[in-house]
């Protein structure tokens, strides 16, 4: 991380795979003027879509569903991709 930048994580959504806090993400995503990194939760595709659209976030930390093997990069980055979410390639 830079001078700057902010993950946020939510503890209680953290390590569970059922999703991100939004509301908070969201609320403190668009309010603050530098990059935000949303961390905790992530349990699907749907969950990094949702963040992505309903927050300002400038980028998503996925770890569990990485580790685990339960969802293929390559199917990730073709969904982001799909609901025009601008990845890096």
């Amino acid at each position: 991380l830079g001078i700057g930048e902010l993950i946020l994580t939510s503890i209680d959504m953290e390590g569970t795979k059922k999703g991100f806090d939004i509301d908070i993400i969201g609320q403190i995503s668009k309010k603050l003027k530098i990059p935000v990194i949303a961390s905790g939760g992530a349990g699907s595709i749907n969950d990094i879509i949702n963040i992505a659209k309903k927050s300002e976030v400038t980028a998503i930390a996925i770890a569990s569903i990485l580790h685990y093997n339960l969802i293929a990069i390559s199917d990730i980055k073709e969904a982001l991709s799909y609901n025009n979410i601008d990845i890096r390639i």
